[in-house]
């Protein structure tokens, strides 16, 4: 109903034009809202306010010329112009009850929108380093990038699922030497692995895998490792300086050739990892692009090129600068060192140029709260590229903080001390991890209550939500055990049957889903799907505790499932886009 009253109104609006109330190139995107108040209607429509100064009149009497020139339309009972000229119409129950026949009619697809035009999106989430397992703060930016893919594809956009791998790097070069660490500790050399190697059990798992693969091959003696080391951060030395140095020791001893077996060995068995955790988590991805491509392809050498040609870069102390300050950021960034070496950002400047090479019309990029400092510096690169800030939307994910008790659990991928995503997963199964991350706005701070998430109480949502689903379940077993039948033609015959107030409202609430999914894919926010599924269950749970569905009037009893059907279908398309299972029994 709410796209065919932004139809009425735009005809309407082309009759003013027409005729001279309105000037001739009048255009406007009709806003119409579902009513805050019922006593005002169904829905509010704020045309009049938005074109009155064109008009050259007041708002209220631009309201009054719109209506008059409205097409009429069975649907619609009434309408009226409120306050400064808010048209306020209300809709027939018949049309009302549209939304039971159209859940029932359309099943999966019901909610499913072209708002998106079919507009090619690229959206990259996770893409966390692969240098561990994921912890349960991945998983925050896992289901929140799932369940958004989701709910754009469900709003009409062409969604592209991509994993950024951080192939390259001093990070991933750390990771290789702490495995072939570990693998000289296996091979019964006596070392200490410094505090800011990577140190969990991971990392003894590939360290004995590469035994298996390569023996001895690759065995040096660890005094001949360690040999005019620097001292370590025990010893009153610099950490970083210590880690960095074995790193380059481990690269003079294995050589290119054995260090590079090293490497992809770290990062396969991690990305395979990932890869297999994601996918149990029910996250998928239609690619993983490998940051290193971007070096060995020349796609970063092109896109400084470009930005050089463009006078936006410059040299200095050796090292070449991008010009970021002229595009809003706070000072200048560093793309390629004084050793000739790129910097990360260099990278990420050639991975964003590349997405929009690639065809996309807009970006989304899901990231850790912990990098809102690097925001401004990527959308000043591609502004120097000609492209607008709002082409590459940014979300900032907070990480889910894990309480057990009252004990906060630590999340250090180098130490190792940390609640990996599989391992929540196990705790509370799938269902409860991806509904609770996504409960909340991302940017919010999440304290992950492990008991609440297990527990079975109308306290727990997804709890809560899928018990409403299989109440529904439940009554068409026992209108089986009672020998009824259920006949959906004579129930939509007789929808108007439905005028207990508690009907009403969860004709109502079935009505406002495929809105809500507009509205949610428009803010990019699927946490206005869980709260819609939360109050849509509440009105499934009051409706089933008050009355009775199987009544010996059998007119009134097909209406009753036809209704509570229609909104069993909405909560599994809801719960479905979440990622989350309707079970049919619990």
């Amino acid at each position: 109903m709410k796209e065919k009253l932004r139809s009425l109104i735009s005809t309407a609006v082309d009759t003013l034009a027409r005729d001279g109330t309105l000037p001739a190139d009048t255009r406007v995107d009709v806003q119409v809202e579902r009513a805050r108040d019922k006593t005002h209607g169904d829905y509010a429509v704020n045309t009049a306010m938005i074109l009155a100064k064109q008009a050259r009149m007041k708002p209220r009497d631009l309201a009054e010329h719109l209506v008059a020139a409205m097409p009429a339309d069975p649907g619609i009972e009434r309408v009226d112009i409120a306050g400064p000229g808010f048209i306020n119409v209300t809709i027939t129950a018949d049309a009302a009850y549209a939304a039971v026949r159209d859940a029932l009619n359309q099943g999966a697809d019901y909610g499913k929108s072209a708002l998106g035009a079919g507009e090619a999106i690229n959206l990259e989430f996770v893409s966390a380093n692969p240098t561990g397992p994921l912890h349960v703060g991945h998983g925050r930016g896992a289901a929140f990038g799932g369940a958004l893919a989701s709910l754009l594809t469900t709003a009409g956009y062409t969604v592209h699922r991509e994993y950024y791998v951080n192939d390259a790097g001093r990070q991933m070069d750390i990771l290789a030497a702490s495995v072939w660490l570990r693998y000289l500790e296996h091979q019964g050399e006596t070392l200490r692995l410094p505090d800011n190697a990577y140190r969990g059990e991971y990392v003894r798992d590939i360290a004995r895998r590469l035994v298996e693969m390569h023996g001895d091959s690759l065995l040096h003696p660890a005094e001949v490792v360690l040999a005019e080391m620097p001292l370590d951060e025990s010893e009153g030395g610099d950490k970083e300086e210590y880690i960095d140095t074995l790193v380059i020791r481990c690269k003079e001893l294995l050589g290119t050739e054995a260090f590079e077996t090293v490497f992809q060995l770290a990062l396969n068995q991690v990305l395979d990892d990932i890869r297999d955790d994601l996918g149990d988590f029910g996250v998928h991805y239609d690619e993983w692009f490998s940051e290193r491509s971007l070096t060995q392809s020349g796609a970063v050498e092109d896109a400084l090129t470009q930005l050089d040609a463009a006078g936006h870069l410059y040299q200095d102390e050796g090292a070449t600068w991008f010009r970021a300050s002229a595009f809003g950021d706070e000072k200048d960034r560093v793309v390629r060192r004084e050793n000739g070496a790129y910097t990360y950002f260099a990278s990420d400047i050639a991975y964003h140029l590349n997405k929009f090479q690639r065809g996309f019309a807009g970006c989304i990029d899901v990231w850790g709260a912990d990098h809102h400092g690097y925001v401004p510096r990527v959308h000043a690169a591609l502004q120097a590229f000609d492209k607008q800030p709002e082409q590459l939307d940014i979300r900032l994910v907070q990480f889910a903080i894990l309480y057990r008790g009252a004990e906060r659990m630590q999340m250090s991928t180098r130490s190792g001390q940390f609640v990996t995503l599989r391992e929540l997963r196990e705790d509370v199964g799938d269902d409860a991890a991806r509904f609770f991350y996504v409960m909340r706005k991302p940017e919010q701070h999440l304290d992950f209550d492990l008991e609440l998430a297990k527990s079975q109480s109308n306290d727990n949502p997804v709890y809560y939500i899928q018990y409403a689903h299989a109440r529904i379940c439940s009554v068409l077993g026992q209108l089986r055990e009672k020998g009824l039948s259920h006949d959906a033609a004579n129930g939509d015959r007789h929808l108007t049957r439905l005028v207990e107030p508690h009907e009403t409202e969860l004709v109502s609430a079935i009505g406002r889903y495929p809105e809500l999914i507009e509205i949610a894919a428009g803010a990019r926010e699927p946490h206005q799907v869980a709260h819609y599924l939360r109050e849509l269950a509440s009105h499934v749970h009051t409706y089933y505790n008050a009355h009775q569905f199987l009544v010996d009037d059998a007119d009134l009893r097909d209406a009753r499932l036809n209704l509570v059907l229609a909104a069993r279908q909405v909560i599994r398309n809801g719960l479905a886009l979440l990622g989350v299972s309707a079970p049919e029994s619990m």
